[in-house]
C-alpha cells in the first residue's frame, strides 16, 4: 500500500486550525459584540473597534511575522501562536471594560494571525507545487466549516455564560491545537519525501544538502518582489478584493432589513446560502486551481463579485439576493486560497513569508476602506445602493489588476 504523502497530512491539520480560527473568532465575533452590548451597554460603535483592531494588527504585524515563518519555520510559529491564542481568550474572560476588551482582542488578533492563514499558506507551499491550489482550498476548507459550529457556541454563552465560554475555548485551543502544530514541517525533506510527494531524486548526503540550498534559494527575495509591477498588481487586487468582502460582511444584512424589507431571520438565510457556496468554491478551486490560469480565475471572480454586489444593491425579489449570495460566496471561496498559490508562482518560495507579510499591509488597507466606504455613503444618503455600486465598480477594477499581472521574469 502506497504511502501517503506527508503534506495531506499536513492540509488536515491546517484546515483544523483555520476551523477554531473561524469558529472561536471571525464567525463568532458578532454574538461577542453583542452580548457585551447586552451586559455593559457598550455602543456598537465603540465595539466595532474591535474588528478595526484585527485588520490593522494584520497590517502591523505581516512583515514581522513573516521575518520570523522565514527565520524560525512555521511549525515554530504556529505553536507560539497556539499558547497566544490561548492567552487572549483567557484575557478576554476577564474583560469588563472598553480599554481591556481592545487589550484581549489585540491578544487574540496576533495569536489568531500566527496560527491563520498566513504562516499555514507557506507551510503548504513549501509541501506542494503542482497541486498547491488543491491543498490551499482543502485547508480553506476549515473556514467555511467553522460557520457550522457557531449555533454550539451560542447555546454554551446562553447555557453557561460568555466569561466561561471563553475559558473553555482556551483550553480547547491548547488541546486541539499544540497537536495540530506539531504536525506541521518546515519541508518535506524533514520526514524524507519530495515536493508534491514525487519520487526521491538524489541518493547522496552531499547531493540532498544541494537540492535544499537550491530550493531554498529558488525566487526572488522580498527586496527584489518589491521592485515589480506584478507584486503590486497582485496586493492591490487582493486589498479591492477584500474591501468588497468585509463591507458585505459588515452591511449586507442591515441593507436586507432596513432597505429591504427582510426580516432578520430570511436576511441570515441569505447570508447561509452564501457560506454554502464559498464551500463550494473551495472545493472548485480544488478541483480547477492548478489546470487553470490562477490569475485569470483570479479575475473573473473579481466579476462576480462586482455582479453580486449589483443584485444585493438593487435587488427586487429573493432571487436576486441568491444570485449574490451564490455570485459573491463562489467567488470569495474559489478566488482566496488561489491568492496564495499565484504569489508563490510568482516569486518563489524563497522569501514567501516576507512577501506575504509585506502585502498584507496593502490588503489591510481595503479591510479597513471597504466598511467604512458603505457606512459614510449610508450615512451621507440614507441607504447603501451608491455604496454598494462604488464598490461594484472597485471590484471590476480588481479584475483588471489580476489581468495585468504578469510573472517577473
Amino acid at each position: 500500500m502506497p504511502k501517503i504523502y506527508y503534506g495531506w497530512r499536513m492540509v488536515a491539520a491546517s484546515a483544523g486550525l483555520q476551523f477554531l480560527i473561524s469558529a472561536l473568532l471571525m464567525q463568532a465575533f458578532g454574538v461577542y459584540v453583542a452580548v457585551l452590548s447586552a451586559e455593559f451597554g457598550w455602543s456598537r460603535t465603540a465595539l466595532a473597534g474591535g474588528a478595526a483592531i484585527q485588520s490593522l494588527e494584520g497590517a502591523l504585524i505581516g512583515p514581522v511575522l513573516g521575518w520570523l515563518i522565514d527565520r524560525f519555520g512555521p511549525r515554530a510559529v504556529v505553536r507560539a501562536g497556539v499558547i497566544v491564542f490561548a492567552l487572549g481568550f483567557l484575557a478576554f474572560s476577564t474583560v469588563d471594560t472598553i480599554p481591556g476588551f481592545y487589550a484581549a482582542v489585540t491578544l487574540i488578533a496576533i495569536g489568531g494571525s500566527m496560527i491563520g492563514y498566513f504562516p499555514l499558506s507557506v507551510c503548504l507551499m513549501h509541501f506542494f507545487e503542482r497541486r498547491r491550489a488543491r491543498a490551499l482550498s482543502l485547508m480553506s476548507l476549515g473556514l467555511a466549516a467553522g460557520g457550522l459550529a457557531l449555533p454550539l457556541l451560542s447555546w454554551s454563552i446562553a447555557a453557561f455564560g460568555w466569561r466561561t465560554t471563553c475559558v473553555g475555548a482556551a483550553g480547547l485551543i491548547l488541546v486541539m491545537g499544540w497537536p495540530l502544530a506539531s504536525i506541521l514541517r518546515r519541508h518535506p525533506r524533514e520526514v524524507g519525501q519530495e515536493v508534491d510527494g514525487e519520487p526521491r531524486q538524489v541518493t547522496t548526503p552531499q547531493a540532498a544538502v544541494a537540492c535544499a540550498l537550491t530550493s531554498r534559494e529558488e525566487g526572488l527575495t522580498a527586496a527584489q518582489a518589491l521592485r515589480t509591477q506584478a507584486f503590486w498588481l497582485l496586493a492591490v487586487g487582493h486589498s479591492l478584493a477584500l474591501l468588497v468582502v468585509t463591507a458585505v460582511n459588515v452591511h449586507a444584512i442591515s441593507h436586507m432589513k432596513q432597505a429591504l424589507g427582510y426580516s432578520l431571520a430570511q436576511a441570515s438565510f441569505i447570508i447561509t446560502l452564501m457560506t454554502i457556496a464559498q464551500g463550494a468554491g473551495m472545493l472548485l478551486g480544488a478541483a480547477v486551481g492548478d489546470r487553470w490560469s490562477k490569475r485569470h480565475i483570479a479575475a473573473l471572480c473579481m466579476l462576480a463579485h462586482m455582479v453580486g454586489l449589483m443584485m444585493l444593491a438593487y435587488a427586487t425579489h429573493v432571487s436576486m439576493l441568491a444570485v449574490f449570495a451564490v455570485l459573491h460566496g463562489m467567488a470569495w471561496g474559489l478566488r482566496g486560497p488561489l491568492m496564495q498559490a499565484l504569489r508563490a508562482d510568482f516569486f518563489g518560495v524563497r522569501e514567501i513569508g516576507m512577501i506575504m507579510g509585506l502585502s498584507a499591509v496593502v490588503i489591510s488597507i481595503g479591510q479597513v476602506v471597504g466598511p467604512l466606504v458603505a457606512g459614510v455613503v449610508y450615512d451621507w444618503t440614507g441607504h447603501y445602493q451608491i455604496g454598494f455600486l462604488v464598490l461594484a465598480l472597485l471590484a471590476g477594477a480588481g479584475s483588471v489588476m489580476f489581468l495585468r499581472a504578469r510573472p517577473p521574469a
